[in-house]
């Protein structure tokens, strides 16, 4: 039974379609399914732990994220949450329909046995196996061959730790951490640690020795078992939180080559693949996912980032802005945006933007370092440096913090100071490359000292290493100075030339998304 009516509404299960009087309805992908979850429990309420497992497992979703996706299904089937025809909210409960779901005949003739009426009864069944289907091809994170039954405390760690906020963090890292003193050797505890480790340093602003820590973990497991893909991943995961991006991408690309099915390492490489100037590369693997891209944390706030970059200014913006409203509790897309409207020189849009940002508990260094330069652009240096030394108090390791912080400070910093800040940043030929982020900080500091032709080697540098923002350089009061001096000019104009290349790779290939020209 594939087939329902649903007041005016005609789904098809099989096809993944909606209609209503033969006009296709856009419901696709993760809001079909919910729909889909929804017509196979009658008119049944649905819980959020329940539609969360049913819908998104194994992915771990916040109620605020099934709140935005019944709020995109409803806009799609034409529904008023105010007046509700097809879906109700059910206050401290969840979800229901609002009517009972009817079979229809299929298009072909039905066997005697499907068209009994002990079968027409079991349409619910027929949903539940497109869930089942879709729940089976869907790729699961912690993949490395069958998973093993999990005892109840490691399946809530895995919870808390796929919730993604920093408490949850910290409870997930207990829960592991019980886990491993009853059995030291438990490869799923000792993945879980590895990984949510490294996250306090990427994520929540704790130390390097945080994600050393979790390097130090996923080097356990591989020494184990060189085969682990999900080992691989963390070890890149934790290069990537310790700034190493060339050990990063390399631990990355040999997860892959394990289970090239493992999406989020795939969507993880992407973004390092973003940092180093490979922006058509980025967007090809963040579209070219082999599960549903809905299960990706960050995904969607990626290949905004990569439009963005790429020039394709009003696909970017659309999806900054869809992000932006839908996952408020995603501290990306809290930053993507506004920032976004930054690179516009959009300054009173971004400066609205990230105030409503700062209230939504998702604190960050990149937040009130934006802070700081909107505040530079109107001419208030203090509130600069007030946003500044937030930054820094938030993350007292991060380089840029401790830079711009003694570049605003009062009074001026001193010649000695800078000549010791430049020398601490220039890498050593021994040491990894270093982010492109250091070479902007070199530059800052070369006009800090009045150095405009040395600045804009620094800028040269960054560009070779992967730098590709060129709104941001000539939006950021940071680089004011250097307008309209030449070598500054030749940074552009480089970045152009490279961009331009990237484009005609997007723009000519299968996997482009729908909405570039």
């Amino acid at each position: 039974m594939s087939r329902l009516q649903l007041l005016d509404l005609t789904v098809d299960l099989q096809r993944q379609r909606v209609e209503r009087e033969g006009a296709a309805l856009d419901v696709s992908g993760l809001s079909f399914r919910l729909f889909a979850c929804l017509l196979s429990h009658g008119d049944r309420v649905l819980g959020f732990d329940q539609l969360a497992g049913e819908v998104w497992a194994p992915a771990v979703v916040s109620e605020e994220t099934i709140t935005q996706r019944i709020k995109l299904l409803r806009q799609a089937l034409g529904d008023d949450s105010r007046a509700p025809r097809y879906i109700r909210s059910v206050r401290g409960q969840g979800y229901q329909l609002c009517a009972l779901p009817q079979t229809l005949a299929d298009a072909e003739p039905a066997t005697a046995e499907a068209s009994s009426p002990s079968n027409a009864r079991r349409w619910p069944w027929a949903v539940a196996a497109v869930l089942v289907v879709a729940a089976a091809t869907a790729t699961l994170w912690w993949r490395h061959g069958p998973p093993p039954p999990k005892s109840p405390l490691l399946a809530r760690a895995d919870y808390y730790a796929g919730i993604g906020q920093a408490d949850d963090n910290e409870r997930a890292i207990a829960l592991y951490r019980q886990a491993l003193a009853a059995d030291p050797d438990d490869v799923s505890a000792l993945l879980g640690l590895s990984r949510l480790s490294s996250a306090r340093t990427c994520l929540y602003n704790g130390g390097r020795d945080d994600a050393e820590r979790g390097l130090a973990l996923a080097r356990q497991l591989l020494r184990r078992d060189g085969g682990n893909a999900k080992a691989w991943s963390a070890l890149g995961y934790a290069h990537d939180c310790l700034g190493d991006i060339g050990a990063a991408v390399a631990g990355y690309e040999r997860a892959l080559k394990l289970d090239p099915d493992a999406d989020n390492t795939r969507s993880s490489l992407a973004y390092l693949y973003q940092e180093q100037g490979r922006v058509a590369d980025a967007l090809r693997g963040n579209m070219q996912l082999r599960g549903d891209p809905a299960r990706v944390r960050f995904r969607d706030v990626q290949v905004a980032r990569e439009l963005e970059l790429l020039g394709f200014v009003e696909a970017a913006r659309r999806r900054h802005q869809a992000n932006f409203r839908l996952f408020p509790d995603n501290v990306f897309s809290n930053i993507a945006w506004p920032r976004s409207l930054f690179g516009e020189r959009r300054y009173d849009e971004a400066a609205g933007a990230l105030a409503e940002a700062l209230t939504r508990g998702t604190p960050h260094p990149d937040l009130y370092m934006l802070q700081g330069e909107l505040a530079l652009q109107r001419g208030d240096r203090a509130a600069a440096r007030a946003a500044f030394a937030q930054a820094l108090r938030l993350r007292p390791q991060s380089s840029l913090g401790l830079t711009v912080n003694g570049l605003y400070a009062e009074p001026a910093p001193a010649p000695a100071w800078i000549a010791r800040r430049i020398a601490e940043l220039r890498p050593l030929p021994t040491q990894p490359a270093p982010w492109p982020g250091v070479h902007l900080e070199l530059a800052m500091l070369e006009l800090a000292r009045h150095q405009p032709v040395a600045a804009a080697a620094a800028l040269d540098a960054a560009v070779a290493a992967g730098y590709r923002d060129r709104a941001y350089l000539q939006a950021s009061p940071l680089f004011a100075a250097l307008r309209g001096d030449p070598g500054y000019a030749r940074v552009l104009a480089r970045i152009d030339a490279d961009i331009a290349r990237q484009r005609a790779q997007v723009t000519s290939a299968a996997w482009k998304p729908a909405d570039v020209p």
